[in-house]
């Protein structure tokens, strides 16, 4: 995969100098433009103004209600278009980690961090793949961005302590971590800002245990909770939570559906609309300036104008097949994300059509995943548990099973032309199905026969049978078995080197010596189950400068337009420095944006 590619799709010198006609409704843009009903270029003095604010803010997930709740606060009018029936698009289907350095939050809590460690830390990661402007305004802005939510909305946030960077070993990584989360939110302030808002909040990704109030940092307790003291105890204090919560009757949210609805309440209290059932079609660009939005409204095409300016925070191309298709690697399936549906790419390529660039296109916010019916799961702790392995098509090990997720898929790219582990197979046994939380499954509790229907789950008593039902040689796993159970033994890998990083760890079950990471795997039946690449979401889009403003194949920014979040190219670059890699800067980069329209203004 290259470093950054980048697309223009149309030359400044060429932009449309007048507006985008629109004469059929309901109809995407993709389509009327390959129709001929939708052309760049033409007036379209036809089409109803729908209403005429400063700022239009595309998308509310983390990046757009930042951004519109920054313009709000700077005097701004603002309205928030939505194409879901819901808001919080993939923020609220998160686990809502949120990675930004040297913030009032994590200080309080005694991380040691400062701007220089900061700094140090995001060079080693992100190299020469961002501009280090653009890096130094994350840095300099996340903090400021943390301390005005905060006050301006009713959220707040709590560390998530040992939750270590995803390279604690590079200059200025920490061990411990940087990452935090919101705290518990009560849904009824939704209620009482403004009715019943909270029908209208996204589900979560998994739903939580009923009677149970989860943050987190929670869930590598409740993994190995049948086996650790502190897991149980964690456990419990679930239970108590939600006890305490419902005796003071309130209607407890944590992760993401707190972090999406606290900055709901937030726009609701500084009077700023989300329209849902919105989508955007393509922004209005006169003389080269994004003047508004054309969206589809009530059935009806209409236009939004924006006095300041447009903020695409609409998210990624993860269901978008054709777009995937054009520019990632394959294999690669619109249904192992965990993306919101409705990111399909409307906003970059509406980007696109006004002549911006585009840069990261071939990644995504990777991990591997379990292609379940009906979902995909993203697999975080069951493969970093000991007693796990990971092999490919010839049955043999390729990557450190412990590694941050996003490189496990990028190494599984990387060798699949040679020796296929697209997909590839979790491998256990019953020990460690005795003793581990897989997805929702208790320990010791069967599998549902769905996962084994779908083929997404194998049980076989030998390893050869299991061999056979997954179609690698025998002999390869059963090497593979014994020479990891070695491995396990000494407490060493020196094949990939798993455990060695203090991130490895964390996933981990401390009972295990003498190393965390590894168990030998002996106890029948033994299991595979598919690993495919699946993903948060895609991190390319917009080429965006240090203020957010979108670029076009110049690097000349396009007057009226910012963009933020996984509309934009990722400030991580192709990597990933902890926890909320993708929340914390698209929530950063929101409140650049409204900033620097608000400052220009």
């Amino acid at each position: 995969m290259s470093a950054v590619n980048t697309v223009s799709a149309v030359d400044s010198s060429s932009r449309p100098s007048r507006r985008t006609v629109l004469r059929t409704a309901g109809v995407g843009a993709g389509a009327l433009l390959a129709s001929g009903l939708l052309e760049a270029g033409t007036a379209h003095a036809d089409l109803p103004v729908l209403a005429t604010y400063d700022v239009v803010v595309v998308g509310s997930g983390a990046a757009g209600m930042t951004a519109a709740l920054t313009a709000a606060k700077r005097g701004l009018s603002v309205v928030v278009v939505e194409k879901a029936p819901t808001f919080g698009g993939s923020l609220a289907r998160s686990g809502a980690g949120v990675w930004i350095p040297n913030n009032s939050v994590i200080l309080a809590a005694g991380v040691p961090d400062t701007p220089e460690l900061a700094a140090a830390y995001l060079a080693a990661v992100v190299g020469s793949d961002v501009p280090a402007d653009r890096q130094a305004a994350f840095l300099a802005n996340g903090p400021k961005m943390v301390d005005f939510v905060m006050a301006n909305s009713p959220l707040r946030f709590r560390y998530m302590p040992g939750y270590s960077d995803y390279y604690p070993e590079l200059p200025g990584g920490m061990p411990n971590g940087r990452s935090m989360e919101p705290d518990q939110f009560d849904g009824n302030l939704l209620g009482n800002l403004l009715g019943a808002e909270l029908a209208n909040l996204n589900p979560p990704y998994l739903a939580v245990p009923s009677g149970t109030v989860v943050f987190s940092a929670d869930y590598k307790w409740l993994a190995i909770a049948a086996v650790n003291a502190q897991g149980a105890a964690v456990a419990a204090e679930t239970v108590a939570r939600a006890a305490k919560a419902a005796l003071l009757g309130q209607k407890p949210l944590t992760m993401g559906q707190a972090l999406a609805a606290g900055l709901r309440a937030g726009l609701l209290a500084a009077n700023v609309p989300v329209w849902l059932n919105t989508p955007l079609v393509d922004l209005d660009v006169v003389n080269g300036a994004v003047t508004g939005v054309v969206v589809n409204r009530s059935g009806s095409p209409g236009l939004i104008a924006a006095r300041r300016g447009v903020v695409v925070g609409s998210g990624g191309f993860e269901h978008n097949a054709a777009m995937r298709a054009q520019y990632q690697q394959q294999p690669v399936g619109t249904d192992y994300t965990v993306g919101a549906k409705e990111n399909t790419g409307d906003g970059i390529q509406a980007g696109q059509r006004a002549g911006a660039a585009v840069a990261l296109m071939d990644d995504a916010w990777w991990g591997p995943a379990v292609p379940l019916p009906g979902q995909a799961y993203f697999c975080l702790s069951e493969r970093t548990l000991p007693g796990s392995l990971i092999i490919n098509q010839a049955g043999g090990r390729f990557v450190n099973e412990a590694a941050p997720y996003s490189d496990v898929v990028h190494v599984m790219y990387q060798k699949n032309p040679g020796a296929p582990d697209i997909p590839a197979w979790l491998i256990v046994d019953q020990n460690y199905r005795n003793r581990y939380l897989f997805r929702d499954v208790a320990p010791t509790l069967p599998f549902p026969s769905s996962w084994y229907s779908a083929g997404s789950v194998h049980q076989a008593w030998t390893f050869d049978e299991l061999a056979g039902q997954i179609g690698v040689p025998a002999a390869a796993l059963r090497a593979t078995v014994a020479r990891f159970n070695g491995f396990a033994l000494a407490g060493s890998d020196p094949d990939f080197r798993r455990g060695v990083s203090a991130y490895d760890h964390y996933y981990t079950d401390p009972a295990v010596i003498p190393n965390s990471c590894l168990a030998p795997l002996w106890l029948a039946p033994f299991y595979a189950i598919k690993i495919v690449p699946g993903d948060l979401g895609t991190k390319g889009g917009l080429l965006t400068d240090a203020r957010a403003r979108v670029l076009d194949a110049s690097g000349r920014p396009i007057p009226g337009l910012h963009a933020a979040g996984n509309a934009s190219a990722a400030v991580m670059g192709h990597s990933y420095a902890g926890s909320g890699s993708t929340i914390g800067p698209a929530m950063t980069f929101g409140y650049v944006a409204a900033n620097d329209i608000a400052d220009s203004a």
